[in-house]
């Protein structure tokens, strides 16, 4: 990426706790409920969610179709911070293009995703960074998709 890009970096005000927000991001059962955008479903094949653990996993859109991804955790520190790989995959957990995935041709094969969690009060301020660029995920949507499915998250906490 150049380095006058600027990598995407969100952050978002959940009204729960730290270990209730980190719980929702690596609990598979949860998982199924807010992580895909609106109108989008995801399913994981496998999914481990500690350190050197992996997860493969497809969300489907029905106007895009499939976008398969496999990732490692690199570091997963309950209730405070998780960091994992994302790469491009097929069905099958092998490697594609972007372009093969669908995707613009800038669009990166394999990005590092870092979620923090930190305790403000009885809330928690999640901060989202992605090595990608943030024009980029703009472009495509996948900036967006962050905030639908922050909001499918907070209803699910708020249950």
């Amino acid at each position: 990426m150049k380095k006058d890009h600027k990598e995407l970096l969100i952050t978002h005000l959940f009204d729960a706790s730290p270990e209730l927000v980190f719980e929702a991001w690596t609990n598979p059962e949860h998982l199924k409920q807010w992580y895909a955008p609106d109108g989008c479903t995801v399913e994981f094949k496998t999914i481990e969610a500690k350190e050197g653990g992996q997860f493969h996993s497809c969300i489907y859109d029905p106007v895009h179709g499939a976008c398969w991804i496999k990732g490692i955790y690199q570091e997963v520190t309950f209730p405070e911070k998780l960091v994992f790989s994302m790469v491009l995959t097929n069905e099958h957990g092998d490697t594609v293009s972007s372009a093969e995935a669908g995707k613009p041709e800038e669009w990166p094969q394999a990005i590092l995703t870092t979620i923090t969690f930190t305790p403000i009060g009885k809330q928690t301020k999640v901060t989202l960074h992605q090595t990608v660029d943030e024009e980029e995920a703009k472009k495509t949507g996948a900036y967006q998709s962050w905030f639908s499915m922050f909001d499918r998250l907070n209803l699910l906490l708020s249950q």
